[in-house]
């Protein structure tokens, strides 16, 4: 097991396969021309193969392919495929836009659940906040999906001003559809234009939806990140991930490896582990792993706490949301 200095056991690992994306959000990425990181510093399948393997050794039962986008990588299918070998429920989070290309391998592999991020309904507003025009693509995707029967969650980063007037219509697609919306706090990352007044709280978001939906509360399962909720007589449902107002730190068991195979204990933490040079050099790379758990803050990265309106972003020491890996 993999287990930190308050007894969190880690048995949930979230690799990224590129920094590279076809979208161009601006909470995620810094600048619009981005200089991504060079092939031969990314993990390679074998390399990534390996990681895995030792992770599953070591007691991780759950693997998430983040990104950037994860499908824009050339051998993102050999990766899912190999990856779905292993003892671990197999899933990810991706921006939508090229699902109709792997719906078929991801069917092969068993990966029935997976992560969707859309922040808007709108197609304006979308091209404004991705810098693409790619809503309807997005969006037939998510139908698709539906159809095969895959669990859809769609993942919506609420900022205020921006789209916190959309919520209810969000709510509103859960009534006939068994989509399964999760709304996230904005979260600083660097390079992200974050400011506390952009956060729209959880409370803030049940205040507006419990103006025009009764909702019921619904059981969490243990180490979830959102808080879920339903409006009865809906076939989706809707959760919360309340990581500036109200975080989940107390039972994370969360890991991260980085697309350039760097080891990050949170996703807010400054500190890093090299595990792919050590791979690459022959080392032993589980050291390192246990090392870097141990090391883990009580929450947040031990760079902040929840009270968010005197943080500024620029005090946050941390690389920008697309190289992280979400």
């Amino acid at each position: 097991m993999i287990t930190d200095r308050f007894n969190r056991v880690h048995n949930y690992l979230r690799i990224s396969l590129t920094d590279n994306c076809n979208l161009r959000c601006f909470y995620c990425m810094p600048e619009e021309e981005y200089e991504f990181t060079p092939a031969s510093r990314l993990m390679q399948l074998h390399e990534i193969e390996a990681l895995a393997k030792i992770f599953v050794d070591l007691g991780v039962n759950k693997i998430r392919l983040t990104g950037g986008e994860p499908l824009v990588r050339k051998d993102a299918g050999e990766i899912i495929l190999s990856l779905s070998k292993l003892p671990v429920k197999l899933t990810l989070t991706t921006n939508g836009s090229r699902l109709h290309e792997f719906v078929d391998t991801l069917g092969q592999a068993g990966v029935h659940s997976l992560n969707i991020s859309l922040d808007t309904l709108q197609p304006e507003k979308f091209q404004l906040i991705t810098r693409r025009d790619q809503f309807q693509k997005v969006y037939d995707n998510i139908q698709l999906l539906l159809k095969r029967n895959f669990h859809v969650k769609v993942n919506m980063v609420v900022m205020k001003g921006l789209n916190n007037n959309e919520i209810n219509d969000f709510i509103e697609w859960t009534r006939h559809e068994p989509v399964h919306i999760r709304f996230i706090e904005f979260m600083p990352f660097t390079g992200n234009r974050w400011t506390s007044n952009k956060v729209f709280t959880m409370q803030e978001m049940l205040e507006v939806i419990g103006k025009k939906y009764e909702v019921v509360r619904l059981q969490d399962e243990k180490h979830d990140t959102a808080k879920g909720y339903q409006v009865p007589g809906h076939r989706g449902t809707f959760a919360i991930i309340s990581t500036m107002s109200a975080n989940f730190c107390g039972e994370c068991n969360r890991m991260r490896l980085t697309a350039d195979g760097k080891m990050k204990n949170c996703l807010f933490s400054g500190y890093e582990t090299d595990l792919l040079s050590a791979l690459r050099k022959g080392e032993d790379v589980i050291p390192l792993i246990h090392q870097n758990i141990y090391n883990k803050a009580k929450e947040l990265g031990g760079q902040f706490t929840t009270d968010f309106e005197h943080l500024h972003a620029e005090d946050i020491h941390n690389r920008s949301m697309i190289t992280i890996g979400g």
